[in-house]
């Protein structure tokens, strides 16, 4: 999200700089809860790791290949969670990019429009941001409905009927009647 396109829609300087702001908040709220979250685990398993490493070095002739098998899970568990880190990072900028690049493109609906979308193969693509692109563009040639529009609303203005313009001829007798009915005067010409 760019400051020129909040400008384009409308906004003052001021509520641009609180948009900015709220987004600022968000974003540091989401990176310090995970990172910290993340962190914690990282060096809750690194712990783990140097206690079992020590107490395999205080125990020499007792069962050294039960320990090693207990270094290797945490080992391995400590690598598995790294990556899933790693993962969970590459998914939130990934979506973060895909939704900026919806409001580029000024999708009404995000929702929809990702349910349209290849979600998965544009995750894996080498070139995110130029596939993501091409993906939106091809979504919107088909379909328009989903994306505001440039082109102006054409409504009709004033009276409009299905005799080419002419004005539907009225029966007097009852216009008369339905005057009576509501209470109003004869019409006089």
């Amino acid at each position: 999200m760019k400051k020129e396109e909040l400008v384009k829609l409308g906004l003052t300087e001021e509520q641009v700089k609180a948009v900015f702001a709220l987004n600022g908040e968000d974003v540091n709220h989401a990176k310090t809860s995970v990172m910290a979250e993340k962190d914690a685990e990282i060096k809750s398993l690194t712990e783990q790791l140097s206690e079992t490493q020590s107490t395999l070095k205080g125990f020499e002739g007792v069962n050294v290949e039960e320990l090693q098998g207990k270094i290797k899970s945490l080992t391995d568990l400590m690598n598995e969670r790294e990556n899933q880190y790693k993962q969970d990072l590459a998914d939130r900028d990934f979506n973060a990019m895909l939704d900026s690049s919806i409001a580029g493109v000024k999708g009404k609906n995000s929702k929809a429009i990702k349910a349209l979308l290849d979600i998965d193969s544009l995750k894996g693509s080498k070139n995110q941001k130029e596939d993501l692109t091409a993906a939106l563009e091809a979504l919107k040639k088909e379909n328009d409905y989903l994306f505001e529009s440039k082109e102006p609303i054409k409504n009709s203005v004033g009276r409009v009927n299905q005799n080419g313009g002419e004005q539907p001829k009225i029966d007097s007798e009852k216009m008369a009647l339905m005057r009576q009915a509501c209470g109003l005067p004869p019409k006089t010409n």
